[in-house]
Parts: structure tokens; sequence; C-alpha cells
């Protein structure tokens, strides 16, 4: 019956009883067997017993004098004679399991409809940043990008739920040697080609010389590799490869032409994100770009090389040792003084905390960049900067599709921007096969279409422990059955029309619990499913966890659905149960509203 649940309920009767129950329970012990300070603990009940507290008597067996359930039952019938809250008991073994009474749960019910903060934990205040998205601008976002862009808005509206005071942060990773293979194709093969001239968004263009590139690289270590040459020294002395060094050191050395390139090729990619983040409906507070934060980064290395921390070799790399740590030597700036990866990052958290203050920064990055964060942090805490204790690496494992594993070089990626428009058309026609969209305008239908598609998408993403790698169906992921996004999008749209309807026949909720009030069991499942929302939030706050507050608004769902097959609501003629039945279809339907906003998805009030 309760699903699982752990027994955080409520801030107000649901709390209040428990402390009436443990206080009855050690005047039970004294009274009856002379045990006195008792420290009594109450549980869950497990799910196939009925009842809500459990009290294990196993532990005062020996001061009792008697056997386990003989105690439990003389407790059990002192607590229903000396507290109105429980109304029965069940005594199973040493097990001593409690009922509440019905009018606990209407007044637990009355407390969630009347809270002024039902959505949100007090302030914290507290700052922490988070860092998602983090796009090369040599090709477009990929469907791993979908589970990092979602999962990063989605923390941050958690964690502003969780209340704290959140700062979304997008580090564009628009410099290095990645970058020049792009600009060396465009150059050598592009022809004046712009994204106008093509009909290609900017991202899109980009990558594909980003392929040529790399086809061209493997041609030339082919021949190279023919003519005697190991595989490894090819990679190295292919001409183009070469040449994209001497590209990377003149655009550090502010080459005009190679800057002016970096300049119109950057601009084309960003336009083109800032599409595919409008469809994703991601936002950011501030856009960094490593093209702006590498120098910082430098300055950084200057710092640790005067303090001891960074040591330069013979051939003026400068490294770190992290062998005490358990790592191993670190390279933070190459022979030829440009800058790798973790110089870049160390500006960048530099200047986030110059800019925001926040001592806390959670980074939105794969698994497959474990070990480079643990370094990271490790290089700070040596640095000794006082944002270097409060970081978290929020790993992420790797999406596949049931074809396999996703290879961007070879251009074969999985598009996000294409997966969107998939989802939405397969959103499209599911609908209309259902008839879910009769009567809509054209403008009603396609904006219907675009909240269905892109929730599911969105919610099977997210539905998954971000540390899990996962295998993403499409076509699994679009149903109006079972754990989907259209299941529970479908089930708010059901509770609205209830409301709607309620609202024209001039029916209201309850404002007050009823004497002798009857309560169903799937009325009361669902109002302690309802008060555990807040704790949801909390424990999702504290772990990073999108995929508690999915699998809480599915749990949710699947209990008002319950109701609503087994129950009437509109139809009841008994006005306290039918009030009862309209507040829980009201509080459901705001609580799956807010839940789905808090995972980035639009909740429609009408199909």
């Amino acid at each position: 019956m309760r699903n699982g649940y752990l027994c955080r309920l409520f801030d107000f009767p649901m709390t209040r009883i428990q402390d009436e129950l443990i206080a009855c329970i050690q005047s039970a012990l004294q009274s009856l067997f002379q045990i006195e300070n008792a420290e009594v603990v109450l549980q869950e009940t497990k799910k196939e017993f009925e009842g809500t507290f459990t009290f294990v008597v196993f532990p005062f067996t020996k001061q009792a004098g008697m056997a386990p359930p003989q105690i439990a039952q003389k407790i059990g019938e002192f607590v229903v004679d000396n507290l109105s809250g429980i109304s029965k008991f069940q005594v199973v073994q040493g097990f001593l399991n409690f009922t509440l009474a019905d009018e606990i749960w209407a007044e637990a019910l009355i407390a969630l409809q009347n809270d002024p903060q039902p959505y949100h934990l007090p302030s914290k205040n507290e700052k922490i940043l988070i860092e998602y998205s983090s796009p090369n601008t040599n090709k477009p976002l990929h469907l791993g990008h979908l589970r990092n862009n979602f999962l990063g808005f989605s923390v941050a509206q958690i964690l502003a739920a969780g209340g704290y005071d959140v700062i979304k942060t997008n580090l564009v990773n628009d410099r290095g040697i990645h970058i020049c293979k792009s600009m060396l194709a465009y150059q050598k093969l592009g022809q004046g080609e712009t994204p106008e001239s093509s009909g290609l968004k900017g991202d899109h263009l980009v990558g594909n010389y980003y392929v040529a590139f790399d086809k061209a690289y493997k041609a030339e270590m082919e021949v190279l590799i023919a003519e005697g040459m190991d595989a490894e020294q090819a990679k190295s002395q292919a001409p183009i490869m070469q040449e994209a060094q001497a590209m990377l050191v003149a655009w550090e050395q502010g080459d005009p032409a190679v800057i002016q390139l970096w300049e119109t090729m950057n601009a084309w990619v960003l336009g083109g994100f800032e599409k595919s983040y409008a469809q994703m409906g991601v936002r950011f507070d501030k856009i960094y770009r490593e093209s702006n934060t590498y120098l910082l980064g430098k300055k950084l290395v200057e710092e640790g090389l005067q303090t001891g921390t960074f040591y330069q070799k013979a051939d003026q790399s400068v490294w770190i040792n992290l062998e005490a740590e358990g790592l191993d030597e670190k390279l933070v700036l190459r022979k030829d003084g440009t800058s790798v990866y973790i110089t870049q990052d160390m500006g960048t958290a530099q200047l986030k905390f110059e800019d925001f203050g926040a001592k806390k920064s959670v980074y939105v990055v794969g698994n497959e960049q474990d070990y480079h964060f643990e370094v990271l942090f490790h290089i700070l805490k040596k640095l000794n900067k006082p944002y270097s204790f409060g970081n978290y690496h929020l790993s992420y494992g790797m999406v596949v599709l049931p074809s396999g594993k996703m290879k961007s070089r070879e251009g074969t990626v999985v598009d996000a921007d294409d997966l969107m428009a998939e989802m939405v058309q397969t959103a499209k026609d599911r609908t209309m096969e259902l008839g879910k969209t009769d009567g809509f305008t054209e403008d009603a239908s396609n904006e219907l279409y675009q909240q269905l598609g892109m929730g599911a998408l969105k919610y099977f993403l997210l539905k998954v422990d971000p540390k899990k790698r996962m295998m993403f169906n499409p076509e699994e992921s679009i149903d109006f059955q079972g754990n989907t996004g259209p299941f529970i999008q479908y089930t708010h749209a059901r509770i609205c029309s209830i409301t709607r309807k309620a609202k024209e026949l001039g029916l209201d909720g309850i404002n007050s619990p009823k004497k002798g009030i009857e309560l169903n069991v799937t009325e009361i499942d669902l109002i302690y499913i309802l008060g555990l929302y807040k704790s949801k939030i909390e424990e999702a706050a504290e772990t990073f966890s999108p995929s508690l507050i999915a699998m809480y608004t599915y749990d949710l769902a699947k209990q008002f659905n319950k109701l609503y097959n087994e129950l009437s609501i509109l139809k009841e003629e008994d006005e306290n149960k039918r009030n009862i039945r309209l507040t829980l279809a009201d509080i459901t339907g705001k609580t799956i509203q807010h839940a789905f906003s808090l995972l980035g998805i639009v909740s429609p009030n009408k199909m």
C-alpha cells in the first residue's frame, strides 16, 4: 500500500500524530511493564501489511518478561484506548502495526491544501553554480548533449525548489585543436559557403567540415603507414594534423586571419546552438567561452609555478605531480605555450567565482571525464582557492540507441535537432491516431505535439539514474500507457478536465474535515503520496537526481488513475466524499504540473 516510500510525511498532522504515538507507546511501556525512558522508533509499515507506522517490540522482550506477540497485543490495546488518532492495530509476531484514523488523513489533506508554500523548501541562503551543456563549436549537438542539457536544467530547477540560489552556466568550448580541425577543413574546402548559401544551421555546416577533416586525416595516415611509418608516428606526422597544430599556435599568438576565420565560424555555430536550446527549453544565466578563460588559466599556471604547485620540464611544458593523491602527473601547459582543457577549466572556475562568489559548483559532464575532474578539483585545492572544496562532478552515463553507440567523427552522430524533430512528429502521429486533438485548432494541435514529443524525450532521459548508461528507444518513449511522459501528461489533462467540469457545476473541494468521515484506502494512499512531495524535492536536491522526481510523479499519476478508475468523483452523490476527491484531484494536478516543471516538461491542460 505504501509503495516503499519513507515515512517523512508532511510537516503538520502526520508529524504530530507520529510524536503523539511515540509518547503513547512510551507510556504503555512504563504503565504495563515498568520500562522507563524507553527509546521508541517507528518504522514505515511494509506495503504487504495494513497500517502506516510499525513499532518493533523485540528489543523489550527481556524487560517485559513475555513473548513479543503478547507485548505487542497489550501495547496495541493501550494505544487504541488512549490515542484517538489511531483507529486500530495489527500484531505480526513482534511487529506492531498501527492504522491512522480517517480524521488524521483528512486533516493532512486540509493541511496540504492550505500550505502557503507547497512546492518550495525554505531558503538555504546559499549560492550554487551548475554548469551544463558545454558544447564544442566544431559540431552540432547530439543525443548525449540532450541528456546533459535536460539533466543540468532539471537539477538547477530542483535545487531552486530546494531553497538554493542557483546560477545556471554554460561553458562553450570554442578553442583548441578540435576547433582548428573544422577551421582548416573549411579554409581548404569551404569555397565561401555560409549557412545562408547552404540552407544549413551554422552548427551543422561547421560540423560537416569537422567530418571532412577527419576523412582527409585518415587518408593521409594510410599513405604514411603504407610508406613504412608506424601508426602512432603517422598520427602526429600527417601533414593536415601538423597544419592544424600550426593554426592553433598562430591563433594563440594573435594571428588576425586565424582569429577572423574563428570569429566567423564560431558565430555560425553559436547561432545554431541558440535555436537548439530554444527547442530543448533550456536556459542559462551566464554563458562562458573558453576563448575568454584560457588566458586566466595561464595566469593561474604562472601563480602555481611561483608557489611550487606546478613545475616546468626541460621542454618548457608545465606539469603537476599528483602521485601523492593516488593519481599521476598531469600536463597543464604544452611546450609550445598553448593551454589544455584543464588550463581552461582552472580559468573558468576562477572567473565564475569572481562573477558570483559561489563556493559550490556542480559540473554536469559525462563519465568519460571522471578522471579529468578529479584532477581539476585536486589542482584547485593545491592552489588554495576559496571555491576549491565545494565542487561536485555530476557524472552521467552514455546514451545509446538500439542501433548502437554514436560516433561523431565518422559523421554518424545522432543529431539532437533531428531527434527532437522526430519525437515531435511521432507525437503527432500517435496523437492523431488516438484522436486526442479532436476539436483542436491547428495551432493548438501543433503546440500539443511539441509538448508531448519533448515531454516524452525529456522524461525518458531523466527517469534513469544519471550514473547509469542507458538505451533510448524513441518508439517506447511516446506511449500513453506505462512509465512515460505522455502517460503523466495525459493524467494531468484528465485532472484539468475534471476541475473544469466541477467549476461548471458549481462544485468545490473541502474546507474543513467532517466528523465521522470515512476514507477509501485508495484516497488514503493518494494523500500519503502527495504528502511526500517536499521530502522528494529535498532528497533530489541533495543527490542531484531528477530521476527521483520522475519516478515520484509516475507513482502519483498511477495512484490518481487508480482512484479515478475505482471511485466516482463528479458523480459521487455524497457531498463530503465528492469534495474530498475533488480536492485530491486539484492538489494532484498542481503537484504533477510542478514536478514536471522541475524536469523541464510542460503539462498540457487539455488533450
